[in-house]
């Protein structure tokens, strides 16, 4: 074996060298994050995550595996929120200038059905909904009520 050959060989072994520390790295950081998941409490019920999960086919007794999947359902719900919030501010400030001064005293924000679908299909989730059409306030109530 030539020099020229014995410097790539001890090259190439000195490239698998950080990649196996880089893996350990990453199995002691997943390690770790999985062992914080036992002390955290997420917004979505473990009981909850669990019975989608059963519907869906999926049974694990690890809770932290639940608690994972329920961290990402936080994390993919607050991501459309924020995105249909977004799309709400950009849909009012195309408000007509004749409508700006009212617009200035009532600033709340209005989100609509079309805000969190666009907020959906940007995440690949497309949502189809029937259009409701009332003829009157009362059209949606019960007979008894309407006289009221």
């Amino acid at each position: 074996m030539n020099a020229t050959s014995q410097q790539q060989g001890q090259g190439q072994g000195q490239q698998q060298h950080p990649n196996i520390e880089g893996r350990h790295d990453d199995d002691a950081a997943l390690s770790e994050f999985l062992a914080s998941l036992m002390d955290y409490t997420p917004t979505i019920p473990d009981e909850l995550v669990e019975h989608y999960l059963a519907k869906s086919g999926f049974q694990c007794p690890d809770v932290r595996l639940v608690r994972l999947v329920a961290v990402a359902t936080q994390k993919f719900i607050a991501d459309v929120a924020t995105d249909a919030l977004q799309q709400c501010k950009a849909r009012q400030s195309a408000v007509v200038k004749d409508k700006r001064e009212k617009q200035q005293k009532d600033k709340r924000l209005i989100l609509t059905m079309e805000d969190l679908s666009r907020a959906l299909h940007e995440h690949g989730v497309n949502v189809k909904h029937q259009e409701y059409f009332a003829d009157s306030p009362s059209a949606g109530l019960d007979p008894v009520s309407r006289d009221e």
